[in-house]
C-alpha cells in the first residue's frame, strides 16, 4: 500500500507560528492545480503502482480549492492510479471556509476524513497567533461538517501558545471533547526561527510557558482524552478505537508515498525526495519538464534513524526483531546499548520485544532520540 499527499501551499493570511511553505497568493490556485494534475501523470510510476490507501490533501488550507479543483485533481488520480475502495481521503480545512454551502457542495465528492485547523476555542489566543477564525466559528464548523453527513472528524489543537495558563488549557479540552469528534491532534508550541512569534519572543512582547506547565498541559492531554475512550496512538495524536490516521499512521510505519505540489516530500523506501518550495519555479519546471526535486539517497544509518525516530513516538513502539531484520545485529545493539540508562530508569519500558516510551519518556523524548540517533 502507498499513499499519496498533495500540499496545497496557498492561506489567506499567515499564522504568527508558521514556518511551513505558504503563499497568500490566490490568483496562482488555477495555474497550480493544472500543474499538479501534470505532476501526477509524470511521477505516475514512483510507487510502482502499488494501491493507494491514503490520498491527504494538506496545506496551507486545501479548502481555499473550489470544488471543480478538487474534482480535477480527483479525476486526474482515478485515471492514473489504484485507489484502494476503502481509502481514507482527507483533506485539511480552517473553520471559516467550512460553511454550511461549501460542506454540501463537496459531499458528493470521495471525502471521507476532515482534519480542520482550530488551534484554540480562545479568541484572544485566536488574534495574538493571527487566525481567522473566532472561537464560535470553530464550534459551529465541527456541528456543521457533522451534519453534512461527515462522521471522521479530527481537530488540530496547540498547547503552551503565549499566556496560556494550565487552567485555560482544561478549558479548551473540555471545549474539543464536548464536541465529539473522532481524533484530535494536539501539539506543544515550538518557537520556530524567522516567524513572527519568534520575533516576538526575542524582543519580550509576549510571555511564554515554561517546560514545567508544558508537561502538565501535556498529562492533562492525555488524561483527559483517555477518560473520553481515546487512544494516545502517537505522541501528538489521539483517536477514538478505528479512527486513527491512517495517512500519518503510514509515515510512522515507513509506507512509500508521493508528495505532490509546491515543497512536498516523497518517500520510495530508498530515496527521499522533495519539491522545489515556490509556486512560480515548481509551475515552471512542470510546464517545461525540468528539474523541479532534489532527491537524497538514505543511507542505512539513515534509515536506521527514521525508523528509531517515527516507532518509539508511536504506542505501537519500536519493534527490535525487524529493527535486527532491516539494519543488522550491529545497529541493534546500538540501539539496545544506548537506549539502557532510560530502561533502567522507566523512561522506557521492554515487553513483547517492543522498546516504548513510559509516560515520564515522552516528557524527555527528544533527549532520548538523540542518544540513539547513529551518525
Amino acid at each position: 500500500m502507498a499513499g499519496i499527499y498533495i500540499h496545497i501551499p496557498f492561506c489567506k493570511q499567515r499564522c504568527t507560528y508558521c514556518d511551513f511553505y505558504t503563499e497568500v497568493a490566490p490568483g496562482f490556485i488555477p495555474s497550480l492545480v493544472e500543474a499538479i494534475v501534470l505532476e501526477l501523470k509524470i511521477r505516475k510510476d514512483y510507487i510502482q503502482n502499488l494501491p493507494i490507501n491514503t490520498i491527504y490533501f494538506g496545506g496551507g488550507t486545501p479548502s481555499i480549492l473550489s470544488v471543480e479543483q478538487f474534482s480535477r485533481i480527483f479525476e486526474a488520480i482515478d485515471s492514473l492510479y489504484s485507489v484502494a475502495e476503502d481509502a481514507e481521503i482527507t483533506f485539511e480545512a480552517n473553520p471559516d471556509d467550512l460553511t454550511v454551502e461549501f460542506l454540501n457542495a463537496i459531499r458528493p465528492l470521495p471525502f471521507n476524513r476532515i482534519s480542520i485547523g482550530i488551534q484554540s476555542f480562545d479568541d484572544c489566543d485566536l488574534k495574538r497567533i493571527n487566525r481567522r477564525h473566532s472561537s464560535l466559528q470553530a464550534i459551529k464548523a465541527v456541528k456543521d461538517t457533522q451534519n453534512a453527513g461527515f462522521d471522521n472528524i479530527s481537530i488540530d489543537l496547540i498547547y503552551g501558545l503565549p499566556f496560556q495558563t494550565l487552567e485555560a488549557w482544561e478549558k479548551q479540552l473540555d471545549t474539543a471533547l464536548d464536541l465529539q469528534v473522532q481524533h484530535i491532534s494536539a501539539y506543544g508550541l515550538t518557537y520556530e526561527e524567522g516567524t513572527l512569534l519568534w520575533k516576538q519572543r526575542e524582543n519580550g512582547a509576549i510571555e511564554t510557558v515554561d517546560e514545567l506547565i508544558m508537561n502538565k498541559m501535556y498529562l492533562l492531554l492525555v488524561e483527559k482524552t483517555k477518560h473520553k475512550g481515546f487512544e494516545a496512538y502517537e505522541i501528538s495524536n489521539f483517536a477514538l478505537p478505528k479512527y486513527r490516521s491512517r495517512h500519518n499512521s503510514s509515515y510512522w510505519k515507513q509506507e512509500p508515498y508521493l508528495g505532490v505540489g509546491p515543497s512536498a516530500h516523497s518517500y520510495d523506501l530508498i530515496s527521499r525526495q522533495w519539491n522545489v518550495s515556490s509556486i512560480a519555479e515548481y509551475m515552471k519546471a512542470i510546464n517545461t519538464h525540468a528539474t523541479f526535486f532534489e532527491r537524497e539517497v538514505l543511507s542505512l544509518n539513515d534509515r536506521y534513524n527514521d525508523f528509531v525516530m517515527v516507532s518509539l513516538r508511536t504506542t505501537d513502539g519500536l519493534d527490535v526483531s525487524k529493527m535486527e531484520k532491516e539494519f543488522g545485529t550491529d545497529l541493534a545493539a546500538y540501539c539496545l546499548r544506548n537506549i539502557k540508562t532510560f530502561t533502567d530508569s522507566e523512561k522506557v519500558y521492554y515487553s513483547d520485544g517492543k522498546l516504548r516510551l513510559t509516560a515520564d519518556g515522552i516528557q524527555i523524548s527528544n533527549l532520548i532520540l538523540i542518544q540513539l540517533m547513529k551518525v
